[in-house]
């Protein structure tokens, strides 16, 4: 099952993530082994985006909180651990009588 978002094909979490954020997520993270000339050109990259996009950071908070809205039964999953059961131990009076 192919999925298309506005006529591009999405095959991987990194393309539905580049989809709805309109840019590659190695922009906004950065790359491992990336110089630092190859950062500063990224920086400034992102910052034209978000002089020319200033709502960007919210879009991003409001997917991230949708994602996390739907998946949160799966996000926070937690199973209480059985408590081992209680022994009683002689106390240190006891044991020097």
């Amino acid at each position: 099952m192919r999925t298309y978002i506005g006529g591009h094909q999405a095959v991987s979490t990194d393309d539905f993530v580049e989809l709805a954020l309109g840019t590659p997520v190695e922009l906004w993270l950065g790359v491992e082994g990336e110089t630092e000339e190859e950062r500063a050109a990224r920086m400034d990259a992102a910052r034209d985006i978000l002089a020319d996009n200033p709502n960007l950071p919210d879009d991003v908070s409001r997917i991230a909180a949708e994602a996390i809205e739907a998946y949160a039964p799966e996000l926070f999953n937690v199973v209480p651990l059985a408590r081992p059961p209680f022994r009683r131990t002689r106390s240190r009076k006891a044991a020097a009588a």
